[in-house]
């Protein structure tokens, strides 16, 4: 009897990780909005952006390559 072997790509994985930092990015980036760090560009709170961004894209990526039942 042949088993049908699914292969998820690697492209989910790499979705996962950029959602997972950019979570965490992004909560780290929020509890420096009431302490902010003392550097010179950290009224820009790079944190919160580009923690964003890291969730966007990985949620675009775990979205698009997820797989699939069929």
């Amino acid at each position: 009897m042949p088993e049908d072997h699914h292969i998820i790509p690697v492209w989910f994985f790499v979705g996962v990780i950029l959602l997972i930092y950019g979570v965490l990015i992004l909560v780290t980036g929020i509890q420096e909005l009431s302490s902010p760090p003392p550097t010179v560009l950290s009224r820009l709170h790079p944190a919160l952006w580009w923690g964003a961004l890291l969730v966007i894209i990985g949620a675009i990526y775990v979205y698009l390559f997820r797989p699939s039942k069929s």
